[in-house]
C-alpha cells in the first residue's frame, strides 16, 4: 500500500475513534499489551511519558489504576474480554503487516456474525494499531535515513574515487526517497553554465547529457536563490525559466515531479541534487531535509576531492620540482666537469680528437669531429648561422666555426633526446674545437708559408737542387717523386670592394693551406688566386679531384670556387717546368669553364675532348686517340680486321653504308657486321654529331701519327 494510502487510513481512523487517546511509540505498544486478558497500562498520545491532549482520556485498561472519562468507561464497560480485540493487530503488527490487512480483522468478526460490542472493540483498536504501524515504519525509516547518512559519511571519510561517492549519494537519495531517478548537477565556471554529473535510474540519452544555463530550469532557480524548491508538476509550473533543451530532456525522461536541493559549499551555491518521479507527487517536509542532508553530504565529498586533487597536485608539483632540482644539479655538476675537463685539453695541447673523446663520455654517446665537406650541409649551415647545435636525424650537428669560415663539425650521433644544458655542452665543446683548430692553425701557418715558399720554388724553378727539394718536402710530409696534380683555384662571386676582395683571397688561400695539409701536398697564394699541388691517389683521376676540390673550398669560404686540373704529372723533380707548364694547363682549365659558364665547378683537359688538345700544356695527341678509338685500334691489331679503315671509308662516304661497301669493295651486310662491331667498343653514341666528330678527330690523327699506315 503506497504512502498516500496510508495516511488517509489513519486519518480516517482517527475520525472514527475521537476521544480515543493516540498509541505512539513502540515501547508504549508492547508495555500495553501482554498475553490476552492481561491488564495494560494507558499511553501518551505523543511518545513515552509525554501528557495526553487537554480533553482526551487515557485507553481505557481494566485493573490499571488510571482514571478514564465517562465515555471510554461505559465503552469499555461494554467490552466482552479486556484486550482481545488489540490481539489480531498485534499479531499484524508483529510480522509487519500491510495497512490492507488491518481491514481483515473487523471483516472477519463481522462474516462469523460476532456481538456487535466485539466488532465495536476491534473498530476503535484498528486506527490505533495502524497509528502505531505508522509509528514504526516512521522509525524503521528514520533509522535507514540515519544509516544512509552514515554510510555515506563513511565513504566521504575513506574518500577515494569522488565518482564512485557521488553515484552512492545519488542512489541512497533515489532508494530512501522511493523516486523514479535521482540525479547531481555541478556548475562549470569555465563554460558559465551546469552538467549532469551523475544520474541513477535515467533512461534518456539526452537528458542524461543535459548543459544547462544559468538560471535556466528548477536548478537554475534552486542555484539562484540557493534554497530547496520543488514542483508537483514541471511542466505547469511557471515559476523558474523553461528552455527548449531543458524541457526536451525532462520530456524524454518522463518526469513530472521534481524536488531539487542545492549543493552549498560556505556561500556557494555549486551544483543541484535532484529526486524526480514520472508521476504528481507531493514530497514531504521530512524528505526535503532528508535530500538536504544527502546535499550536504556530497557538497563536502565534492570539497574534499577538490582539496585533495590540490593536494595532490601540489605534491607532484613537489617531486617534479625536486627531481627538476636533482636532475639540474646533476647536470651542472656535468657540466662542471666538461669545463674542467675542456680547459685542461686545451692548457695541454690536446687535439680534436680528445675534445670528442672527453663529450663523448660525458655525455654518454659517440661525437665525432668531421670535415665540414663530410658533414650534412644544411644542418651545419644552420649550426653556424644560429650558433646553436641542431638536431639531423638522430644526430645532433654542432658547427665548428672560426669567423666566416667553417673548420668542420661536432657530431653526436644516435641521441635524438638531447637534454638543453647537454647541448649546450656540446656547443661549448665545438667552441673549443674551434680554438684548437684556430691555435693548431697558427702554428701550422709558418709550415703553410714553408709549403707555399716550396711550391713557388717548383713553379719558378728557382731551386733545381732535387736532394734539397725532397728535404724540404719530407720536413712538410710531402712526397715529391709520387704522381700529382696541380690545380688553379680562383673566386669567381664579384668584390663589393678592394678590402673584401682581399679578405677573399685570405681566406681561399687558408682554407686551400689546410686542404693541402691535410692531403700531404702544397698551396701557395698566386695570380689573384690559389695554386694547389696534390698528390694523385690510386683510382682517382684529374678530374675527380679537381671536382672535390671545388665543393671544399666553395664550403669553406661559401662562396663558389672555380678549379682548374692540370694532367697527371710525374718526375717534379727531375723535370724543372713540369709543376709550371701543368700550372698554365691548368689556368688555361680554368678559364674555359669560366667561358663555359661553368664556374663554381671543377675539371681537367681530359673533360673538354678534342677541346683538351687545345688546352693541354703538352698536347698529349697519343693520350687523345687512345681515349676516343683506342679500343678500335686495339681490337684490329688483336683480330687482324678492318674496323678502322671501315670507320675511315665510312665517315668519307658521308655516313653512307652504301657508298662504304663501294669504297671497300665489300658487301653491305659485311660493312653493317663492322659498324655493329664498332658500336660495341665505343658505345651505342658513337654516330651522336659530338662523338662523330671527335672519332673522326681520332682518325686523322691516327693517320697522320703513321700508326694507321698499313
Amino acid at each position: 500500500m503506497s504512502r498516500d494510502h496510508v495516511q488517509s487510513t489513519e486519518r480516517a481512523g482517527a475520525a472514527g475513534a475521537a476521544g480515543a487517546a493516540g498509541v505512539s511509540g513502540v515501547t508504549g505498544v508492547t508495555g500495553a499489551v501482554g498475553v490476552a486478558g492481561a491488564p495494560a497500562a494507558g499511553m501518551p498520545s505523543e511518545g513515552p511519558g509525554a501528557p495526553a491532549p487537554d480533553g482526551a482520556g487515557a485507553a481505557p485498561v481494566p485493573g490499571s489504576g488510571s482514571t478514564p472519562a465517562s465515555s471510554v468507561v461505559d465503552e469499555t464497560a461494554a467490552s466482552p474480554a479486556p484486550g482481545a480485540a488489540e490481539a489480531p493487530f498485534l499479531e499484524l503488527l508483529a510480522r509487519g503487516a500491510s495497512a490492507e490487512a488491518y481491514e481483515q480483522p473487523v471483516l472477519v468478526a463481522r462474516a462469523e456474525g460476532r456481538p456487535a460490542e466485539e466488532i465495536a472493540a476491534l473498530e476503535r483498536a484498528k486506527p490505533l494499531a495502524l497509528r502505531v504501524r505508522s509509528e514504526l515504519e516512521g522509525r524503521r525509516r528514520r533509522e535507514a535515513e540515519l544509516s544512509a547518512l552514515f554510510e555515506t559519511a563513511h565513504d566521504l571519510a575513506g574518500l577515494r574515487d569522488l565518482d564512485a561517492v557521488l553515484q552512492a549519494i545519488v542512489q541512497r537519495a533515489r532508494s530512501l526517497l522511493g523516486t523514479d531517478i535521482a540525479y547531481l548537477s555541478l556548475n562549470d565556471p569555465a563554460r558559465g553554465d551546469t552538467y549532469m554529473r551523475v544520474t541513477e535510474g535515467s533512461v534518456a540519452a539526452r537528458f542524461q547529457q543535459l548543459r544547462l544555463g544559468m538560471g535556466e530550469g528548477l536548478g537554475g532557480l534552486v542555484a539562484q536563490t540557493a534554497r530547496p524548491y520543488v514542483t508537483d508538476d514541471y511542466f505547469k509550473d511557471d515559476r523558474f525559466r523553461h528552455t527548449r533543451a531543458i524541457d526536451a530532456g525532462v520530456r524524454d525522461e518522463g518526469l513530472v515531479a521534481i524536488l531539487g536541493v542545492p549543493l552549498m559549499l560556505g556561500q556557494h551555491v555549486i551544483g543541484v541534487l535532484f529526486a524526480a518521479d514520472r508521476r504528481a507527487r507531493v514530497f514531504e517536509r521530512e524528505q526535503i531535509a532528508l535530500l538536504g542532508s544527502f546535499a550536504a553530504l556530497a557538497a563536502a565529498a565534492i570539497d574534499t576531492a577538490n582539496l585533495l586533487t590540490e593536494t595532490r597536485s601540489a605534491l607532484a608539483g613537489l617531486e617534479r620540482a625536486n627531481e627538476i632540482i636533482q636532475d639540474r644539479s646533476g647536470v651542472i655538476e656535468r657540466a662542471s666537469d666538461v669545463h674542467d675537463r675542456l680547459a685542461e685539453l686545451v692548457l695541454r695541447g690536446g687535439q680534436v680528437h680528445d675534445v670528442a673523446a672527453a663529450v663523448s663520455e660525458v655525455l654518454d654517446g659517440t661525437v665525432e669531429f668531421t670535415e665540414a665537406v663530410a658533414a650534412p650541409a644544411q644542418a651545419l649551415e644552420a649550426s653556424r648561422a644560429e650558433g646553436h647545435a641542431v638536431r639531423h636525424g638522430d644526430d645532433w650537428i654542432a658547427a665548428v666555426a672560426a669567423g666566416g669560415e667553417l673548420l668542420g663539425a661536432l657530431v653526436l650521433r644516435g641521441h635524438p633526446g638531447l637534454d638543453p644544458v647537454d647541448q649546450r655542452t656540446l656547443e661549448r665543446a665545438a667552441m673549443v674545437t674551434s680554438l684548437l683548430l684556430l691555435a693548431r692553425r697558427s702554428a701550422a701557418e709558418a709550415e703553410q708559408r714553408v709549403r707555399g715558399e716550396l711550391l713557388d720554388d717548383l713553379l719558378d724553378a728557382r731551386d733545381r737542387d732535387s736532394r734539397l727539394l725532397r728535404e724540404r718536402a719530407s720536413r712538410l710530409q710531402a712526397d715529391l717523386d709520387a704522381t700529382h696534380v696541380v690545380l688553379a683555384a680562383r673566386l669567381d662571386a664579384a668584390a663589393a670592394d678592394a678590402d673584401h676582395e682581399a679578405d677573399a683571397r685570405r681566406r681561399l688561400w687558408s682554407a686551400a693551406s689546410h686542404l693541402a695539409a691535410t692531403r700531404r701536398g702544397l698551396a701557395a697564394a698566386r695570380d689573384g688566386g690559389t695554386v694547389l699541388l696534390l698528390p694523385l691517389e690510386p683510382g682517382d683521376t684529374a678530374t675527380e679531384v679537381a671536382r672535390r676540390t671545388a665543393r671544399h673550398l666553395g664550403t669553406a669560404v661559401h662562396e663558389p670556387v672555380t678549379v682548374g686540373a692540370s694532367a697527371p704529372v710525374e718526375k717534379l723533380v727531375t723535370r724543372p717546368d713540369a709543376v709550371a707548364g701543368a700550372y698554365e694547363e691548368g689556368r688555361r682549365c680554368l678559364d674555359a669553364l669560366r667561358l663555359l659558364g661553368r664556374s663554381g665547378d671543377g675539371a681537367a683537359a681530359e673533360d673538354f675532348g678534342f677541346l683538351g688538345l687545345l688546352l693541354a700544356g703538352d698536347r698529349d695527341i697519343t693520350g687523345f686517340v687512345h681515349r676516343t678509338i683506342g679500343q678500335v685500334v686495339a681490337y684490329d691489331e688483336r683480330r687482324g680486321t678492318d674496323l678502322v679503315r671501315t670507320l675511315d671509308a665510312y665517315f668519307a662516304s658521308g655516313m653512307s653504308p652504301a657508298r662504304t661497301k663501294d669504297a671497300l669493295h665489300v658487301h653491305v651486310n659485311t660493312v653493317a657486321q663492322r659498324l655493329e662491331r664498332v658500336g660495341r667498343l665505343l658505345g651505342d653514341d658513337w654516330q651522336s654529331p659530338a662523338r662523330a666528330l671527335e672519332i673522326q678527330l681520332a682518325l686523322r690523327l691516327h693517320r697522320l701519327s703513321g700508326a694507321g699506315r698499313h
